[in-house]
């Protein structure tokens, strides 16, 4: 059993992002800021108070003897405690020492101080074979402070060490107010850093919230633009895009209200028909081979007029799509649909040419063309006189602006045309030139497919023969190419004659 899924947690606002964003840094960098600090405090201190320990050990050198040379020397102390009393300041800390011989001999002091084992550094902070480090002493921490003192007199010479211990009482005494101090520095700048960001980001992002507030109060289906020219250059953006969104869901709504409209209108009369049809059989006004051809004429026209008002419904929504659609082989589907209706041709006995010379590729879906071709060849045909003439040609040529190509499709016959009026309202919806042979929808949807790919159709009147061709009506479509394949891969010129 597959198991729940997480409820997604809600996304922080952009004001809580900027907050958090812009103060944990600022708390991060004080916070190593202080550490930094309270380090240099206690680098400080313990310099001062080390100068202190050296001054005591050397204090404590020259209370020193020596009998012997070198090896055999001998070293005598006479150092009382008093003597480091004038170090030890408001007796906060407490002074230890130790005097040993450079072997570890034992010579004065405390004997519990641990031995130094350590070495002097390669170079020392003061003029002196001194070395300082932390220690243990009594369960307490201790700084230590170890001179190599040349001891000398007139009975011999050798090497004394003296280790000299303080408690950090003193120096914790001073270090601890001294960050105290700093903290309460640091905590009243994070205080106006983040009265300052709260201020500056509510500020900043009073735009959104006014943006925000507009969207809400508007009322339901008000998809008027946005109007903002005082927002912030990085909010324009959104305003575009939003107001290209309503743009979109305008043209959306406007064209779903005007199927609803068209669909109930336009099939309302033909259902009354029906029913009035299906009546008058049950009652048997009239014969009933006579009362089922009504009845399916009747139906054809309203399955003719649904699927076409739902093709007219395809294409906007293929038109709303913004992925781009493959390239498609036009010159083949052309060819298709003229076989489709090779039956209608050959009833008139229309004298019939096709001339698709080489292949032609349109970024268009399949279904956009062979509509496109298909409503364009049948009304041809339609229109065309028996006996008539009729042509197809798919032609390529170079585009209007110099780039890339177009596809030029003509459908000429040899029918009565269409007068000016006519012409004026021939693309929109429902105005077809015989209404009794057809819906009006049928160039309608021609027009809105040429639209969404960016091309023209043009329909013009042929009021004389023009090279060749007998007086009538061209039906001329302009689409831009994708690309084109080569020639040898597909089939070659192709003429058609019935």
């Amino acid at each position: 059993m597959a198991s729940a899924r997480a409820p997604l947690r809600p996304a922080w606002s952009l004001r809580r992002q900027l907050l958090v964003g812009i103060l944990v840094p600022v708390l991060l960098l004080i916070a190593f800021n202080t550490w930094s600090l309270h380090r240099q405090t206690l680098t400080a201190l313990n310099t001062a108070y080390d100068r202190t320990l050296l001054a005591s050990a050397k204090s404590i050198s020259e209370q020193l003897g020596v009998f012997g040379y070198d090896d055999e020397a001998e070293l005598r102390a006479l150092v009382p405690y008093s003597a480091l009393e004038i170090f030890e300041a408001d007796n906060q800390s407490r002074m230890f020492y130790r005097v040993s011989t450079i072997d570890g001999e034992m010579v004065s002091g405390f004997a519990e101080l641990p031995m130094w084992r350590g070495q002097i550094p390669q170079r020392p902070p003061y003029a002196a074979l001194v070395d300082f480090y932390d220690a243990q002493f009594r369960g307490a921490p201790v700084r230590m402070a170890v001179l190599l003192q040349p001891v000398a007199s007139a009975e011999g010479r050798g090497m004394a060490v003296i280790q000299v211990a303080e408690t950090l009482e003193l120096r914790q005494a001073q270090a601890w107010p001294i960050l105290w101090r700093t903290l309460a520095s640091q905590a009243l700048l994070v205080a106006v850093v983040a009265l300052i960001v709260v201020l500056v980001v509510q500020r900043a992002t009073q735009p959104v919230r006014a943006l925000s507030a507009a969207l809400q109060a508007r009322t339901q289906g008000d998809l008027s633009p946005l109007q903002a020219p005082t927002a912030a250059r990085e909010l324009q953006p959104l305003v575009q895009a939003t107001n290209q969104v309503m743009q979109r869901l305008r043209l959306l709504l406007a064209h779903q209200k005007r199927f609803v409209r068209d669909a109930s209108h336009q099939l309302r009369t033909p259902l009354a028909v029906l029913k009035t049809q299906v009546q008058s059989a049950q009652r048997g006004d009239v014969p009933a081979a006579q009362a089922f051809a009504e009845i399916g004429a009747t139906v054809e026209r309203a399955t003719q007029l649904a699927n076409q008002m739902l093709s007219l419904a395809k294409v906007e929504q293929l038109r709303q799509q913004d992925a781009p659609a493959p390239p498609c082989a036009w010159d083949d589907i052309v060819r298709e649909i003229a076989l489709d209706l090779s039956p209608l041709i050959a009833e008139k006995n229309l004298d019939f040419e096709l001339q698709a010379p080489q292949p032609v590729n349109i970024g268009a879906h399949a279904w956009m063309l062979r509509e496109l071709t298909r409503n364009l060849l049948h009304n041809a045909v339609h229109y065309s006189p028996a006996s008539g003439w009729l042509r197809v040609q798919l032609t390529l040529r170079p585009a209007a602006d110099g780039h890339g190509g177009e596809a030029r499709l003509c459908i000429s016959d040899s029918g009565p045309g269409i007068s000016d009026e006519l012409a004026q309202r021939l693309f929109q919806p429902f105005s077809a030139g015989d209404v009794q042979a057809g819906s009006g929808l049928g160039l309608a949807i021609c027009h809105e497919i040429v639209q969404a790919l960016g091309g023209h159709l043009q329909l013009r009147n042929r009021s004389a023969a023009q090279d060749g061709i007998p007086a009538g009506l061209d039906a001329v479509v302009t689409l831009r190419c994708r690309d084109t394949m080569s020639h040898d891969a597909r089939m070659g010129t192709s003429a058609l004659r019935t």
